[in-house]
């Protein structure tokens, strides 16, 4: 606890001069922060947010770090629970799990049949939960790193089609998007350490759309590439407005959701450039919102997002953020 209330003094020494200007600027925002969400219990205090998303029911589901936030033991499981169930109109929690099985959370989706995955890269492996936390499926092999069938090294992220494929990005140690049956078969893969059409430098986020198209966020070359179901290399989006982008959600408005990460260095606090942003589906940016702090509204450093069936957006802080917070648009709150 001490650790927390050390790294909570610095941060305030870090965006204190953000705060007043913070609740001026973001007034005229296309997405508007709900304050008080969500509803913390009693002496709880989140970990880093790492992984966000929502099922059919609206329910929000977290994935955090708990006290393996700043762990200099990156090998022992977490004893807290670190997946949490959300309600999303009123912020309280539902219920959790995933007490001692994680090591290092990473991504969390949710499939049309409302079942919970993530990815820890420290176990090197995706899991398949149920909505109460039931394991029905593992891919990878625990704590064993490759680039084959059944091994990744540090997998980001999962998506799912309309097939029931599941693709992951893979991630910090590999440079490729690795593709699986409904099952859990190994397909196909595609992608290469580079800069080039169809490289990547860290795939730290992928998602598919109603038409079977890939997305994945390729943070380190500051883009988003897009790619048919077998990996075929269509387009790639990059620019100053788009920035950097860390996650992808597609909502159920058929846009793409962006949380920018900017270049944030844990040795330069306050020198990113977060935001998240709202893009159609031929890569144009609609609407962009929030900034780098740590006052409501704003973002220390934006891991994940993901949206409501309502048109909610959610996005997961790590690092000295350790938060998750709610956006609404503008005008539901006329």
């Amino acid at each position: 606890m001490a650790l927390f209330i050390r790294h909570a003094a610095l941060l305030a020494l870090v965006v204190t001069p953000l705060l007043c200007l913070g609740s001026q600027s973001m007034a005229h925002d296309p997405y508007q922060v709900v304050h008080g969400w969500p509803q913390l219990p009693p002496r709880f205090v989140l970990g880093q947010v790492s992984g966000v998303g929502v099922d059919s029911h609206n329910h929000v589901f977290v994935f955090h770090r708990a006290e393996n936030s700043w762990a200099a033991d990156k090998s022992r499981l977490i004893g807290s629970p670190t997946v949490l169930c959300f309600d999303a109109a009123t912020g309280k929690l539902q219920f959790s799990w995933g007490s001692n099985r994680f090591v290092a959370p990473h991504g969390l989706r949710v499939d049309p049949h409302d079942n919970v995955w993530v990815t820890d890269t420290a176990l090197q492996q995706v899991f398949k939960f149920s909505h109460a936390g039931e394991l029905l499926l593992t891919l990878g092999t625990e704590r064993s790193a490759g680039v084959d069938a059944t091994h990744f090294n540090r997998p980001t992220d999962i998506a799912f089609a309309s097939d029931g494929s599941i693709f992951v990005s893979d991630g910090y140690g590999n440079s490729r998007i690795a593709k699986f049956s409904a099952q859990g078969q190994f397909l196909l893969d595609w992608g290469r350490k580079g800069s080039g059409p169809g490289e990547f430098d860290t795939p730290h986020s992928v998602v598919v759309d109603a038409h079977g198209l890939v997305y994945v966020a390729d943070r380190g070359n500051s883009r988003i590439q897009v790619f048919d179901a077998n990996g075929k290399f269509l387009k790639s989006w990059n620019s100053d407005e788009l920035g950097r982008p860390w996650g992808l959600a597609m909502g159920p408005d058929n846009l793409l959701y962006v949380v920018d990460g900017g270049d944030a260095r844990a040795d330069q606090p306050g020198q990113g450039r977060e935001q998240l942003l709202e893009l159609d589906l031929s890569g144009k940016v609609l609407a962009t919102w929030s900034r780098f702090g740590n006052y409501d509204g704003q973002i220390y450093w934006g891991h994940d997002v993901a949206v409501g069936k309502d048109g909610a957006v959610y996005v997961g802080d790590v690092w000295h953020g350790m938060r998750v917070q709610k956006f609404i648009r503008s005008h539901e709150r006329d």
